[in-house]
């Protein structure tokens, strides 16, 4: 069975660190949008084409994780939908799924982004003090359910399934459903 790692974390938490050394001892296809993002638009949000972006990678990992082949998706993934939406998804392909959560300390974050920027600033975008107070307020982080595997909630009421919520969600996803 292959195997789906969500890495889950805020700039500076340490993800690329881990999915490499994941994608490193279970042979698995990792997928960073950051690693082309800059390349391709010169930083890191671009507007929406980021989330297309994102949306293919994810066809990407769905259909290679088909093939038997594990995959680490590096992207953040700091709101719990989008988490349970990529779990709910992996395991409609035959995968199983695991929440990879690397918390950080402010300081600490705020040390190793100052780092980054001053010593590849060309594999970064920059980061304010106010961007990263926000974004700590932002992130949803995974309960006890989510770390362990236990079972995918229900899509938010407005939505009939988590395959419709992730194709609004990331527009380029191509789903078995759609």
């Amino acid at each position: 069975m292959a195997h789906l790692f969500l890495m889950v974390g805020l700039p500076g938490a340490g993800k690329t660190t881990r999915a490499r050394e994941l994608a490193t001892t279970h042979p698995a296809l990792r997928l960073t949008p950051d690693e082309w993002m800059i390349p391709l638009f010169g930083e890191s949000t671009a507007g929406r084409k980021r989330d297309l972006l994102e949306g293919l990678l994810i066809s990407t990992a769905l259909r290679t994780l088909r093939l038997g082949t594990p995959v680490v998706l590096d992207f953040g993934l700091w709101g719990r939908d989008e988490r349970s939406a990529l779990r709910w998804l992996a395991t409609s392909v035959g995968a199983s799924c695991q929440v990879v959560y690397l918390p950080v300390d402010e300081d600490v974050q705020r040390a190793r982004i100052a780092h980054r920027q001053a010593t590849a600033p060309h594999t970064t975008f920059p980061m304010t003090g106010a961007d990263i107070a926000q974004w700590r307020r932002q992130f949803q982080v995974p309960d006890a359910a989510e770390l362990r595997g236990g079972t995918v909630p229900a899509p938010p009421p407005d939505w009939p399934s988590w395959p419709a919520w992730a194709v609004d969600r990331w527009p380029s996803l191509v789903t078995t459903s759609r």
